[in-house]
C-alpha cells in the first residue's frame, strides 16, 4: 500500500462526502486507502459514508475524541507506507496525491511535506508558520494582532515564498503527509503517532518540532495544491469553547517544549485573554 488517507470529521456531512468523491477521482499509478474517523458526528456522516463509500475504512467514535487521538486510532490500522493526515473540509485535484508522493518520495529527508493550499477564490493560504515563541503567543492571547496586525508578522512568515518549495518550521494540519519509513528510520518507533495530550490545535506543530528533535526534516510543495474550506468543523464550535481549546493546547505545548517560566506567564495571561476574547472576531481568523 502506497498511501493511507486519514480523514477525522465532526458534522460536515456535505464537504466530507465532496472530499471522498474527488479522492476517489484521483489519478496516478499508486495504490491507497482511505479511514474516515467520525467524531460522534449527529449530522448523519457516519450513514452517508456507510451508504455511498463503502470502500472506506470507517471507525465511528461515541464521543468527540479530538484531533490527535482519533488519528491515532487510523494511524494504528494504516498500511500505507505514507500517511496522509486530511481534513474533512478540503478538495484534492486529480493529481494532487500523485505529485505529493512524487514530491516525497524524493525527498526522503522530508519526514512530514505539504501542498499549496488555496481557498474557495483560487486565494493561497498562507499556511506556513514558525515555531511558536513566548512573544507571539502571548501577542494572541491578549489580541494584540486586531490592533497591531505586524506584531506577529515573524510568526505568521508573511514574507514566505509560496513559489519555491523548500524546509520549513511546521505546515497545516490540513494536509500533513507523513513519510512512514523515514520517520522509522530516525526514530526507531513502529507509527508516526500524535501527541494525544492535544485535544484540538498544536498537535501538528508539536509533530513537527519532534521531527527536528530527531533529524528529521518538514517541507513545503508548491508543485501541486489542495482546496481548503478552511475551519468548517471549527466554525460550529461557540467562540468561548475554541478560545479555550487553543489556549489549553499552548499552554502544554510551552509545557513541553519551553522553560517553565514561558509556560507560566502564559498560564497568567490566560484569563485576561479570555475576557478579551468577547470583544474581538472568532480566533480562527487570527490562527
Amino acid at each position: 500500500m502506497d498511501l493511507s488517507i486519514i480523514i477525522v470529521s465532526y458534522n460536515v456531512k456535505e464537504k466530507l462526502k465532496k472530499n471522498l468523491e474527488t479522492l476517489f477521482t484521483s489519478r496516478g499509478d499508486f495504490s491507497f486507502e482511505v479511514f474516515v474517523v467520525d467524531n460522534a458526528s449527529i449530522d448523519g456522516s457516519s450513514e452517508m459514508v456507510e451508504e455511498f463509500f463503502p470502500q472506506v475504512k470507517l471507525i465511528k467514535n461515541d464521543q468527540n475524541l479530538g484531533f490527535a487521538k482519533a488519528n491515532n486510532l487510523a494511524i494504528n490500522r494504516a498500511g500505507g507506507d505514507f500517511i496522509l493526515l486530511l481534513n474533512p473540509d478540503m478538495q484534492v485535484f486529480p493529481e494532487t496525491l500523485i505529485d505529493s508522493l512524487i514530491f516525497a518520495k524524493k525527498n526522503n529527508q522530508a519526514i512530514v511535506s505539504s501542498c499549496l493550499l488555496v481557498d474557495s477564490d483560487n486565494k493561497i493560504i498562507k499556511h506556513i508558520r514558525r515555531f511558536p515563541r513566548l512573544l507571539d503567543q502571548l501577542a494572541i492571547i491578549l489580541k494584540f494582532p486586531h490592533v497591531f496586525p505586524n506584531i506577529i508578522r515573524s510568526y505568521l512568515y508573511s514574507d514566505f515564498d509560496y513559489n519555491s518549495a523548500q524546509k520549513v518550521d511546521s505546515v497545516r494540519g490540513s494536509f500533513f503527509m507523513i513519510n512512514k519509513k523515514s520517520f522509522q528510520k530516525i526514530s526507531g518507533l513502529r507509527l508516526p503517532l500524535l501527541d494525544e495530550r492535544y485535544f484540538v490545535w498544536f498537535e501538528e506543530v508539536d509533530f513537527c518540532r519532534q521531527v527536528y528533535k530527531m533529524g528529521g526534516e518538514v517541507w513545503f510543495n508548491p508543485n501541486t495544491f489542495c482546496l481548503d474550506y478552511v475551519g468548517q468543523s471549527f466554525s460550529l464550535l461557540k467562540k468561548g469553547r475554541a478560545q479555550k481549546y487553543f489556549c489549553n493546547s499552548m499552554l502544554k505545548y510551552f509545557k513541553k517544549w519551553h522553560p517553565a517560566w514561558q509556560y507560566y506567564i502564559l498560564k497568567i495571561f490566560w484569563p485576561i485573554g479570555k475576557f478579551l476574547a468577547i470583544f474581538f472576531s472568532p480566533l480562527s481568523k487570527i490562527k
